[in-house]
Formats: structure tokens, sequence, C-alpha cells
């Protein structure tokens, strides 16, 4: 297993994400695209010291963009759902 920073990119705090939080206990996080579920399970519960009940990865395409005259695309993504024990909270997605 890669370092757990390697694997965690950084949270994402959006509406949808906020309310997922709230209603389901599920966090949101971008992670490295060569890492499994169990990677990503692994490093959260070192992280942040929670129990993972699931983690549902998605891929995101990058978007293809105009630079001037150019076609560039950004990169492709990947998106890690996190679903919490019930009582178990992250700080970071707390504002605390």
């Amino acid at each position: 297993m890669k370092d757990v920073y390697q694997i965690l990119k950084c949270p994402i705090i959006t509406e949808k994400s906020t309310a997922q939080n709230t209603e389901a206990n599920k966090v949101v996080f971008w992670v490295d695209l060569s890492a499994n579920k169990s990677d990503i399970k692994e490093a959260i519960e070192k992280a942040f010291n929670v129990e993972v009940l699931n983690v549902n990865t998605m891929r995101v395409p990058g978007k293809v963009r105009m630079v001037g005259r150019n076609i560039t695309q950004r990169p492709t993504r990947k998106k890690a759902y996190i679903t919490l024990k019930q009582g178990d909270k992250i700080p970071l997605f707390e504002g605390t």
C-alpha cells in the first residue's frame, strides 16, 4: 500500500457531498487513480481513526477545453464515496 497521503488527494466539499454527509454519513474524496477500494478504506481508517463500512469509486473523465487555438484535456480523476460507521465523524467535514 502507498502512503496515506498519496492515496487521498483532497476532500470534495460541495452542496451534494455535504447533504450526503448529514443524511447518510458519507464523505467524498479525490483519490489516486491507481488506488483500489481496500487501499482507500485502509487510508481513511489510518488517517482519521474512523471505521469505514463501504467504499464506492467513480472515474471522472477529464473535460476537453480550448486554450486559444489548441484543444487540451484536463486529467482524468477518481472520486471515492466513503460510508462511515454511525457515530463516526471526520472533523474536516464538520467545520471544527
